[in-house]
């Protein structure tokens, strides 16, 4: 809502174009007003970046800070001074482009005049302009609906809350292709999602990063607001949601890195009793998306009042097309693991685990039919969170041991980092096959007796102090 003082500055410098929009057709000059009074109440951070050498805009902003009334009224002047141009936008969700982004009191029906208006269609999600230009929406939650259609320009709302953010960004920038400079804005509060974390990255190249604070759009919020917020002040969500902050996806993880024991790069690797290699197997043959993991733990005792421990011996992940995948398993179940230099006593692969789902159900068969001891492995039902929470005690009691690097002292060695990094930031991690393959190698071997938290308690039932009374069954009597 526009103040007094602000609504006698706009009249005050309308005032001067008068006769200009006089001349002037009624859509041009209601847009030419509209234009108007939104630059001149506009925030230093709601002004599009100058210049044309960038491709994104990336407005990340806390909640209220103004970001959605940003883009509308990019968008909308955009499609108005550029004829029969095609500009797309999709949020989270078809309710999501329609209530927010389209009919939202910050969206695009509030923003742009009625003049320059000739259709909305609801049901579409369109709007077509005096000038022939069309502004259109599809969700991202069908990232397929992106195959086809061409645009000039686009609009991403809440980008870190897309579902299939990837696959459907992936999209979308097959399709942004019209023009001699073709642009995309988005708009969102931060998420360490992979995709945020590399448009940040590339800050300065092709991409333009705008930060706001929920502060910094105050005055135009509810008054009520203020101490909302305020409650949040010094949490991570309040960091994320009302700072616009990038928080790091490991501070957020289920997993800690500090509970990952190192095992000391100086000191001579265990003799390893049982050796588990756990595979996850991509869902489909595609390069990007769907990369086969593994990873290869070894069972040990750090010292003879200890009890049983993991440590991982090695992991990787390849994108591989299924002959392909048989073949390094199979190959891969003939390592010795270790040798008197490095890992003590050599040991064979006791057990292949392979997760029952797509290519590991073929990979199953193909393992038995060549005798090798391998073991399904079906969660029931269970999903990838659950499955972490399940491993989560082991790792921090201590029972799970990574190598620690030769040349960086305090950090694990570079090959095991990756399977660091995405078990400690799970579940904000792009890939997290490494992850699969961890937490089902580490239920197996808690199932199966090797890692245990707590012993069990001793049976002291033959055993009562004088003074004690033997327990007695009330039923039994």
């Amino acid at each position: 809502m526009l103040t007094a003082s602000q609504s006698k500055r706009i009249e005050a410098k309308l005032a001067l174009h008068q006769e200009v929009l006089k001349k002037l057709p009624p859509e041009a000059a209601a847009a030419f007003r509209a234009r108007m009074k939104w630059l001149m109440r506009a925030h230093k951070h709601q002004i599009p970046p100058k210049g044309n050498w960038w491709t994104t805009w990336l407005l990340l902003a806390g909640r209220g800070a103004g970001k959605t009334r940003t883009a509308a009224e990019d968008v909308w002047h955009t499609a108005w001074t550029t004829p029969n141009i095609r500009i797309l936008i999709s949020g989270p969700t078809s309710a999501d482009i329609r209530d927010t982004m389209i009919e939202g009191e910050s969206g695009l029906l509030n923003c742009m005049p009625e003049e320059i208006r000739v259709k909305y269609t609801r049901s579409l999600h369109e709007i077509v302009l005096t000038n022939g230009s069309l502004i259109k929406g599809i969700p991202a939650s069908e990232p397929e609906r992106f195959r086809g259609p061409q645009w000039h320009h686009a609009w991403c709302d809440e980008l870190a809350a897309w579902e299939y953010l990837d696959a459907a960004w992936d999209q979308i920038m097959f399709s942004v292709r019209l023009g001699d400079k073709p642009r995309i804005v988005v708009t969102t509060t931060p998420k360490p999602k992979p995709l945020i974390i590399d448009l940040l990255n590339r800050d300065g190249e092709d991409v333009v990063v705008t930060q706001a604070s929920t502060y910094d759009n105050l005055a135009n919020l509810a008054g009520t607001f203020k101490n909302q917020i305020l409650q949040y002040e010094g949490t991570s969500l309040g960091r994320q949601e009302i700072h616009a902050e990038i928080i790091d996806p490991e501070e957020a993880g289920i997993i800690k890195r500090a509970w990952i024991k190192l095992w000391p790069s100086e000191k001579p690797f265990p003799r390893f009793e049982f050796v588990v290699q756990s595979y996850d197997g991509a869902y489909t043959e595609r390069t990007i998306n769907d990369p086969s993991a593994c990873s290869v733990w070894g069972i040990f005792k750090p010292s003879e009042d200890k009890g049983f421990c993991a440590m991982l011996i090695d992991c990787w992940e390849e994108h591989l097309q299924y002959p392909d995948l048989k073949e390094k398993v199979i190959e891969d179940f003939g390592t010795v693991y270790g040798d008197p230099n490095e890992f003590g006593r050599g040991k064979k692969t006791d057990m292949v685990l392979v997760e029952d789902k797509s290519s590991g159900i073929s990979l199953l068969q193909d393992l038995g039919r060549a005798h090798i001891p391998c073991r399904s492995y079906n969660p029931g039902g269970a999903d990838k969170v659950q499955r972490v929470n399940l491993i989560a005690p082991l790792i921090k009691a201590g029972r799970v041991y990574i190598p620690e690097s030769t040349k960086n002292e305090g950090h694990p060695r570079s090959w095991a980092e990756p399977l660091v990094n995405q078990l400690c930031a799970f579940p904000e991690v792009r890939h997290d096959d490494l992850v699969d393959t961890t937490s089902q190698a580490l239920r197996v071997l808690r199932d199966m007796g090797w890692l245990v938290i707590d012993p069990p308690p001793p049976d002291n039932d033959g055993q009562y102090p004088e003074d004690r009374p033997r327990r007695v069954n009330p039923y039994a009597v």
